[in-house]
């Protein structure tokens, strides 16, 4: 029998009240496990509005050690009560260290690791290098119930390398959990279709279905341009030819599921001959250091 595994994308606005999100978002879980999903993915840092639109000290109150976080406390037993997997984004606090982490609970609501998010951006309604740390876990993926499956969070879906990366640790799926919208400096820049587009290519260079869950509304915050920030949604699922095969639009909330046979994805992609054909012996001379012997 072929091994399969159904996925999941969340797709919502969330708001000031970090129990109600939570809340919101178990709605959401329950009802993509009704609908057959193993692991659902909710969007970036939906403990709250995303805060990173500017520098305010408040926001450093909002993080917690990853196991006492609220949004692991309370989702990992709904993990173990649906049998699915969950990864949760959270905003870490370590010692006198923040980060943009990920917690990887499997079926039996056990937490397997913490990922925490390699590439940090700066710039105009994204200012989170303010908030973060560089992550120092690495990439990862988790041997989870379903599959192995690795995870980047947002400003590290643009980097090929982090996809490639967990696609030679052996990742069977990748998800994307994100939090994306307008861009303060300039009202006509619209990143919605390239953001789905650079994960599509991951999908087709590594030869592997992409999840990438985005929130959507309008957030509002005092003195920004236009008054807040608007997200623009767009979540999809993508197969490993980089076709979409569910997707939302800007305003839509809800759910997208998609099922994959991880035997046949593995055939094929042995059969692509991208990992049998990788010239490690020469990046190191194209990137100008000395040629290996």
């Amino acid at each position: 029998m072929a091994r399969t595994i159904k996925v999941a994308a969340i797709q919502t606005a969330y708001g000031d009240d970090m129990a109600a999100n939570i809340a919101r978002t178990a709605d959401f879980i329950r009802e993509a496990a009704g609908q057959g999903a193993q692991v659902v993915l909710p969007s970036e840092l939906f403990q709250g509005p995303y805060f990173c639109v500017a520098q305010e000290e408040r926001w450093f109150a909002t993080a917690h050690p990853w196991r006492e976080h609220p949004c692991v406390t309370a989702l990992a037993p709904l993990a173990a009560e649906l049998g699915v997997v969950l990864p949760i984004s959270i905003f870490e606090r370590e010692g006198p260290h923040y980060f943009n982490s990920l917690v990887m609970v499997d079926a039996d609501g056990s937490l397997m690791g913490l990922y925490r998010k390699s590439h940090i951006p700066d710039g105009p309604g994204y200012m989170e290098k303010y908030y973060f740390r560089p992550g120092d876990t690495g990439f990862k993926v988790w041997d989870t119930r379903f599959g192995r499956l690795g995870v980047g969070i947002c400003w590290d879906q643009w980097y090929p390398e982090c996809a490639r990366a967990m696609a030679l640790m052996g990742a069977e799926v990748l998800f994307y959990p994100t939090a994306i919208g307008s861009e303060p400096h300039d009202a006509s820049l619209d990143t919605a279709a390239p953001w789905r587009r650079a994960m599509q290519g991951h999908a087709v260079s590594n030869v592997i279905p992409v999840v990438g869950a985005n929130r959507t509304g309008f957030e509002p915050w005092p003195g920004y341009p236009g008054g807040g920030q608007t997200f623009y949604g767009s979540s999809f699922i993508s197969d490993h030819r980089g076709d979409l095969v569910a997707e939302f639009g800007r305003g839509e909330e809800g759910v997208l599921t998609a099922e994959f046979d991880l035997d046949f994805l593995q055939t094929h992609r042995a059969a692509w001959g991208f990992f049998r054909d990788r010239r490690t012996d020469l990046y190191g001379a194209l990137a100008g250091a000395r040629p290996a012997p």
